[in-house]
């Protein structure tokens, strides 16, 4: 499958993006930033401008197409995902909740961490149960720079 990708620069680092053409497959921290021939692909410049919009606080919404590979399960988590209001939080449980198994808690929250579209799909807006900021693969300073720009009292 042909894809493409471009570097993206945050104030939380650099995002390296993929897309396949057709939609936003991946969307991750790049610490250490791979040597990529950078794309200039319609969707990846969309991306690009719709996330400095967000960190420049100018937009809650993101409009792009996203097609993350993962399995049945974690898809279904990943667009329960996907209902959470800009500068909302839930916990966990409410996640699993939400999601119609409120038994398969620690199985969200496992699906949550493998997210491969950071920000877009914001796994960063789960937090634990007591109000703590959880887990996020990105590092906690992110997420909680991401709640923060959100402006969420978490």
């Amino acid at each position: 499958m042909k894809h493409y990708e471009r570097l993206i620069e945050t104030p939380i680092g650099t995002l390296i993006a993929v897309t396949d053409g057709e939609a936003i497959r991946i969307l991750d921290f790049a610490d250490d930033a791979p040597k990529i021939e950078p794309s200039d692909h319609p969707l990846l410049l969309q991306l690009s401008n719709e996330l400095e919009e967000y960190f420049a606080g100018n937009r809650t919404v993101f409009t792009l197409p996203l097609n993350p590979n993962g399995t049945s399960f974690q898809k279904e988590v990943w667009e329960t995902l996907l209902t959470i209001p800009y500068g909302k939080t839930i916990s966990y449980a409410s996640e699993a909740e939400r999601f119609g198994n409120p038994k398969a808690t620690r199985a969200v929250a496992n699906a949550n961490g493998r997210n491969p579209i950071a920000i877009l799909i914001p796994c960063h807006r789960v937090i634990a149960t007591g109000g703590g900021l959880g887990g996020y693969s990105g590092g906690l300073w992110r997420k909680e720079f991401l709640l923060s720009l959100e402006k969420d009292d978490f």
